[in-house]
């Protein structure tokens, strides 16, 4: 079929999508599974009415999502301005759609449009530095001028920053959770503004508290959005080097910000680098890069024997049927007919910072090796600059920080042997 635009695809009802809702929200049923049902039934409603059977043949058992349940989602995904997005209709995103298991359907609001454009992902720590939100700033704002929309996860520190940096020129947030469960709570004003020009866009359920495999879920559609990921701070094991592995597998290109290596948050994004993440300091490198080579190349998804062989934990419980597996969803036209909860542990979370965190500590936490400015520790706190210049003068006695030219400031890091020894 095409639609007035010209774009190939199709178009489901309301009905259908209820359907696929009813399919992709039942227990085990992830995207992995529902393509496979779906190749093998033709369409959501026969999948619904042959699975009962399907089951009790290979004597299995799972909760499937009620025509009421889904209903409910459907309308309150209605008075949010959500609208359902599903895999091989016209308006699903077009980089989203190449990544191994896609989801089915996606839950926007927002601009669409910027949806189909492509864009950089901006990730890093959430205890970033002065440093890293100023980086952040500063490359969310190039991307903006070469028109590449900012596509970030709406967490605290970096993603945040990109994402305010971005709202002129336009930014996409991907949702850990639903559309009426913003994570974290503080930043369902900065979301308000991001729909102004941009888009949110979410695979959960209205009403679903994000967990732990949510936040690994949400990153993969990050770098699946996006034409490259650039990872400005990130620790060890942090969910930025998950969206940058992630990146990998899609064929994505992957772009650090190199740190101090005595700065902890400075760690993931130097192995990075040494494992062949490409080192840049500027913005327009990416833009030049991305327009030297548009290409890609698809790798195939590592099966779930090889995740949990790399101590990892699958992101879908899927559920393991008898019939033939198919590796792309092939989409029939709706037949006249189809016209008519799963909990997964919490291995991976982000936790809300204290909102009790002292002057001395918040200033601290903003500070690193590499010199910062005093003016942005002052606008990045949301401190007076009397109470940061009496901090600072505080830590400058204590010995804990170091004046340089230029007003600019750093912290005093123990030597090498003591830092290595304190791990």
């Amino acid at each position: 079929m095409t639609d007035s635009g010209g774009k190939t695809g199709f178009r489901l009802t309301d009905e259908q999508k209820l359907d696929w809702i009813r399919l992709i929200r039942s227990e085990s049923i992830g995207p992995r599974t529902f393509q496979t049902l779906l190749n093998r039934f033709g369409g959501a409603r026969a999948v619904l009415e042959a699975l009962p059977d399907l089951l009790r043949s290979q004597n299995k058992t799972i909760k499937i999502c009620s025509q009421a349940d889904a209903e409910r989602e459907f309308e309150t995904a209605r008075r949010y301005g959500v609208t359902y997005l599903a895999l091989g209709e016209p308006e699903y995103p077009r980089l989203l759609r190449e990544v191994p298991a896609p989801p089915p359907l996606i839950a926007a609001r927002g601009n669409l449009k910027i949806l189909q454009e492509g864009g950089i992902a901006i990730v890093g720590s959430r205890n970033a530095s002065a440093a890293g939100l100023r980086l952040a700033e500063i490359f969310s704002h190039g991307f903006g001028r070469a028109n590449l929309p900012v596509i970030s996860g709406l967490a605290r520190g970096i993603d945040a920053h990109a994402h305010r940096a971005a709202l002129q020129t336009g930014t996409i947030a991907v949702l850990a959770g639903g559309h009426d469960r913003i994570y974290p709570a503080e930043h369902a004003d900065l979301l308000d503004s991001i729909l102004e020009t941009g888009a949110a866009i979410s695979e959960m359920p209205m009403g679903w508290e994000p967990r732990g495999r949510d936040f690994p879920r949400r990153n993969r559609i990050i770098s699946g959005l996006s034409d490259a990921v650039l990872v400005v701070e990130a620790a060890f094991q942090s969910g930025s080097l998950i969206t940058a592995r992630f990146a990998g597998e899609q064929g994505r290109d992957e772009f650090a910000v190199p740190g101090s290596p005595l700065d902890p948050r400075a760690e993931g994004t130097n192995a990075l680098i040494r494992d062949g993440a490409v080192l840049v300091t500027q913005p327009e490198q990416i833009v030049t890069a991305l327009e030297a080579s548009r290409g890609r190349v698809e790798w195939p998804p590592r099966a779930e024997e090889e995740q949990r062989a790399a101590g990892e934990e699958p992101l879908w419980d899927e559920l393991d049927l008898d019939i033939e597996p198919t590796t792309a969803l092939v989409f029939k036209e709706p037949s006249p007919a189809e016209r008519v909860t799963f909990n997964p542990p919490n291995d991976y979370s982000e936790r809300p910072e204290s909102s009790a965190m002292g002057t001395h500590d918040t200033i601290i936490a903003l500070m690193g090796p590499s010199p910062i400015g005093v003016d942005d520790l002052i606008r990045l706190s949301r401190l007076s600059p009397r109470v940061v210049q009496m901090v600072l003068l505080d830590l400058e006695l204590g010995g804990q920080i170091e004046r340089h030219g230029g007003r600019l400031v750093s912290l005093v890091l123990p030597p090498a042997r003591e830092i290595n020894e304190g791990r």
